[in-house]
This record gives C-alpha cells, structure tokens and sequence, in this order.
C-alpha cells in the first residue's frame, strides 16, 4: 500500500527468465511445483508456465484488495506493536481528532471526519450496533465493509436518519431471525468486518461535540443485547503476521492468509480453484522465496502485469472531468459482479471508500492541461465559480496527499483539506468565486486562509462531496451528471 507495486524490476526478471531458459528447475520446496505435483496425482491438468503466470496475474488482481484489507487488519487489531493499533476485536476506538501525516496503515486517509472503528468478530455470534439520536445538522454515516471490501451496508444521516436505533450485524454462516428492536439485519460476506464511523467535525472547538455523538456508538454481543447466555468462545487465531509495508514483498503469502477468511461462494469457486492449482489458497504458503527460477520470473512478471492493468483502470475507467478523475467504483458483491479489476482498483485508489450515493470522490493528479500536478514545478490554483461549489447535502472537501505515498502529507499549517465548513474563513473573489492556493510555500497572509499546503514534489488531490445531491446540479450519476469539478491551473 505504502510502496506503488510498479517498482517490481521487470529488467531483473527477463535477465531470470533468460538464465532460466525457461526449463524445469523446480526445487522440492516450491509452492508451484507442490501443488502441480498434487494436481498430477489427482489425474489434474498441471499448469504450465505461461499458465502459471496468467493465473499468479488473476491472483494479485483478485487478491489485492483482500490483502490491504488483512494488512490493515493487523495493525489496527491484532498486533498492538504496530505503531496503527486501535482496539481488540467487537471493541469500537474513537478518535478525538482527525488523522493527519502519522497515520499510514490506509492510503487516502480520510481527514474531514473523526473515525470511530470497529472491527468485527462474527464467528461466534452476531453483534448489535447501536447509534445515538444525532442532531440533523451533524452528519454521520456507519460503513459496513467486509473482508472482500464489498459495502454490505449503511446506518446514517442518508440511509437510516437520524434518529437512534439498534441494528444487527451477522456473519455469512448465521441462520436466525432478527429479535424485536433491531430496525434492520446486515449480512457480512466474511467473518470478520470493519465498521467505520465518521462523524461530522465542523472546527477544533467543535471537538467535544463530537465526542458526545461517539460515546453514543455502542457494540453489544447479540447475546448482551438479549440478556442472554453467551455462546462457547471461537478458536482462537494465530494470525500470519502481515504490515502495509510488507505487502509488495509478500503479497502472495499474505494472500494466503487472507483467504483462510474470505469463504468460497459460487461466484468464486473456478477462480479459487485455478488459484490453488499454483499453491495459493487457505492453509497453504506461498513463500517466494521457496519458488524455482522460473516460477520466480512468472510470479514477478504477473503482479506487474497485473498492477498495470490496475493503474490503467484507474487512468481510464473513470470519466475525465476537466482533469478530474470522475467514477463510482464501490459498493457491495452485487455492484462489483466478479469484476476484479474495478474492485482492485477501487481499493488502490482509496481503500474503504463508500458507495456513490454516500460519497464521490473525484480524484486526480494532472491539471486541466493534463500536465502532472508538481508542488516542486509550480503553484496552482483551483477556482468555483459563483454558485457553482460542490452540491452536496452534508458537505464537501479537497484533500491534498503526497503523489507517491497516497498519504497526508506533513506541513507548517498542519492543513491537509479545506472543506465546506472552513468557508466563512475564507476569503472569495469580487465576482463571489472562490479561489483555493494549492503550493508548497504560504501564498501570503492575504490568502492564506485558502491555502492548501502541497508537497515538494508529485500531488494526488481527491474532492469529497457527501451525501451528494440527486436533483439537478448533482455530480450523479457518476461521470454524467450535471455538475462538474472544475480544473486546476498553474498560477500566473
């Protein structure tokens, strides 16, 4: 996540594909090899090499969102060493601030919100998630994601309202019905699901405020909730220690690991089988370096293969919108319908992003020019016309990260958005345009209120519009709608 896949040295691997001629040099402990010898034993056609790379390509593609998830899931919940620790599982943390350049475990962190996050254990009973009453002036939203990153569900200002309410949450496997007061039943895909919470912050004194709305999220076993024996506790997990850091070096490792966690469906099972032919699947270990010459080659070959076909999804299967990036490429299994490549992408774009309807997020990294966005080249600015700011019914943001991280990124203001609710502070053209600086250096006291500090170096700005309006001017549907992001300028 935090280190771009593209990196992988293609010269190296064609120079070991030369030297491996290409000839079967298979060591005994190749994951490869193991299970091809295992499928001729089972009468199975053995994958060739050419095959092998094909099918290590649909892995990674397949795989990627399911690994950043699993990473994640380390070092927000299961290793209190990871520097991103929050909370054991079925345990909501709230953060009392937004996040800000220290947090690195999700890239295109989110910092208009304070996040609550929960992080679920569905194995041995569904929980019970409770929301406050939360004034109508304040929005919120409850994000239900599993372990496919698929969004199985929303509690909120737009899909719920605002009033409190008691909602359960069970795992793929549950067979029950709903006991009275729950409002409604989500169904995760996995046995172990994020739950974000983001309340609306309207400024640092606004803080306390915001607190009292996030001690009102409550997560109760189904048994607590029905003052009721619990049922016997699940086996415990010793789970394959994994680091967003260590993703590009271990991603098929890591994969294993995840899938022991994402159950076959039958949307998935010819995929999972061909993933297994080359010994990736649960309870299996994919360790490179355990891997022959030539599958070594193979494997390198595919997840580049496969991430360019990521970032060329990202380039080119949005809408470009004066520059920007324009698409809806979240939501649950029934949105994605097996299409890997818009999910993986999806997720590298932005893991954890919310459906259309919740949330658009127009990204980009080129100005209207279409030239490469440069804190270290130029200054730019950004400018709505009058009456033309993002139509939205909670509110909207632009949010600056460093162009090869996807992350916050350190600056003397510590500003790294402006958004609709530092308006009154700003300062707007005589025509009643607003006019945002986006450059590494202070533009001057004057305009600094509408400064957005950059890096020195490559930019990756993404635009927030929540709760997006449906009526005419609406940015919906996504790359067709009536409103437009306007495009960003180098200053003169």
């Amino acid at each position: 996540m935090n280190q771009p896949f593209t990196q992988l040295r293609v010269g190296a691997v064609c120079a070991m594909i030369a030297a491996a001629g290409l000839a079967g040099c298979a060591t005994t402990t190749d994951p490869v090899a193991i299970a091809q010898v295992a499928d001729r034993k089972a009468g199975s056609t053995v994958p060739g090499i050419g095959e092998t790379r094909a099918i290590a390509e649909e892995a990674f593609i397949y795989g990627l969102p399911l690994v950043m998830n699993y990473a994640v899931m380390q070092e927000f919940v299961v290793d209190k060493n990871s520097g991103q620790y929050k909370a054991p599982f079925n345990t909501i943390y709230n953060e009392a601030r937004v996040f800000t350049y220290q947090d690195t475990a999700v890239v295109t962190p989110n910092s208009d919100t304070p996040y609550s996050m929960l992080w679920l254990d569905l194995r041995r009973e569904p929980m019970v998630i409770s929301v406050p009453a939360v004034p109508r002036g304040r929005y919120y939203s409850v994000q239900l994601t599993d372990g496919n990153t698929y969004n199985y569900g929303y509690i909120g200002s737009r899909a719920t309202g605002h009033a409190a309410g008691d909602y359960l949450v069970v795992g793929p496997e549950w067979q029950g019905e709903a006991p009275a007061g729950i409002k409604k039943v989500f169904r995760s895909s996995t046995p172990f699901a994020l739950t974000i919470f983001r309340t609306q912050l309207f400024n640092a004194k606004d803080m306390p405020k915001v607190q009292k709305v996030q001690a009102g999220y409550q997560a109760r076993p189904l048994s607590a909730y029905l003052k009721q024996a619990a049922p016997p506790a699940a086996p415990k997990i010793d789970f394959r220690p994994a680091t967003t850091a260590g993703i590009k070096e271990n991603f098929y490792e890591y994969l294993d690991a995840a899938l022991e966690f994402v159950p076959v469906t039958p949307e998935t099972r010819e995929l999972r089988a061909r993933l297994a032919s080359i010994g990736i699947g649960p309870g299996k270990t994919f360790a490179f370096k355990d891997l022959s010459l030539e599958h070594k080659a193979a494997v390198l070959l595919a997840m580049k293969a496969g991430d360019d076909k990521v970032d060329a999804y990202l380039s080119n299967g949005a809408k470009d919108i004066n520059g920007w990036k324009v698409a809806s490429v979240f939501g649950d299994g029934a949105f994605f319908k097996g299409d890997w490549l818009k999910r993986a992408a999806a997720a590298k774009g932005g893991i954890y992003g919310n459906d259309a309807v919740e949330a658009m997020y127009p990204m980009t990294r080129v100005d209207a020019a279409g030239e490469t966005l440069d804190g270290s080249k130029h200054n730019y600015t950004l400018t709505f016309p009058a009456g033309q700011l993002p139509p939205v019914n909670a509110f909207w943001s632009v949010t600056m990260y460093d162009g090869k991280s996807q992350l916050l990124i350190e600056n003397p203001i510590n500003r790294y958005l402006i958004n609709s609710p530092m308006l009154p502070a700003m300062k707007k053209n005589a025509d009643g345009s607003l006019t945002l600086y986006i450059q590494k250096d202070s533009p001057g006291k004057a305009r600094e209120a509408n400064w957005l500090p950059a890096p020195a170096g490559t930019i990756y700005l993404v635009m927030r519009l929540y709760w997006p309006k449906t009526e005419a001017p609406s940015i919906l549907p996504a790359g067709t709608g009536t409103w437009s992001p306007p495009g960003i300028v180098v200053a003169r």
